[in-house]
């Protein structure tokens, strides 16, 4: 389970994603996992629409208080963290089944130690910048295009070498977990969940 860090630590990024792959695994895993995990797709596709509405209202509070509603927050956290379950299980970086978990926490319950997220509720945020945050984000989105790229061939090759080995190669888990965590921090930064702006790299 993540241990809460405070924001202001400088040496602590306020969202933060923990993964433990699975080093081998069964040869049929990469070819058929993620048709055991559809049914956590559906669910995450549903959250997810319900988090574009959160946003939505984060918006407005942020603009006249400064501050998003602890269960909103803690609701938003929740769609994020069972998002990145499924997708970690659909792409066999793991083996064990995701829980249907649905507490709203912005903290990780530790329920899946395979994949973890947290993410550190802020006390005050600054007023204006939600109207301006998706321009600051531009050059992210440049290079999640590449990101996206890469890790579709680090999919294949992944898989690939499962087939023949039964193994994951440990580079591969870690870059595809880097790129997932570029992606939320960016997602959490537009989505007005943080105010720190999302540093160009992969590591935690």
């Amino acid at each position: 389970m993540t241990t809460p860090t405070s924001t202001a630590d400088p040496g602590f990024h306020p969202v933060r994603l923990e993964f433990q792959g699975d080093a081998r695994l069964a040869r049929w895993r990469p070819l058929a996992q993620w048709l055991l995990a559809v049914p956590h797709f559906l669910v995450a596709r549903a959250l997810n629409a319900v988090r574009c509405v959160l946003t939505l209202v984060s918006l407005f509070t942020v603009l006249f208080t400064r501050r998003i509603p602890r269960p909103v927050f803690d609701f938003t956290a929740m769609t994020l963290r069972y998002e990145w379950r499924a997708v970690s299980y659909g792409l066999a970086l793991h083996t064990d089944y995701p829980p249907f978990d649905l507490q709203p926490a912005a903290g990780d319950d530790g329920r899946d130690p395979h994949s973890e997220v947290s993410l550190d509720y802020p006390e005050e945020l600054d007023r204006w910048k939600p109207l301006y945050k998706w321009v600051l984000a531009a050059p992210h989105y440049v290079v999640l295009a590449g990101l996206f790229v890469a890790a579709v061939l680090a999919v294949l090759a992944g898989t690939a070498v499962v087939v023949v080995t039964g193994r994951y190669p440990s580079g591969l888990q870690r870059f595809l977990a880097g790129t997932y965590r570029y992606l939320l921090r960016v997602q959490s930064y537009v989505g007005l969940l943080t105010d720190r702006y999302p540093p160009f790299t992969l590591a935690r």
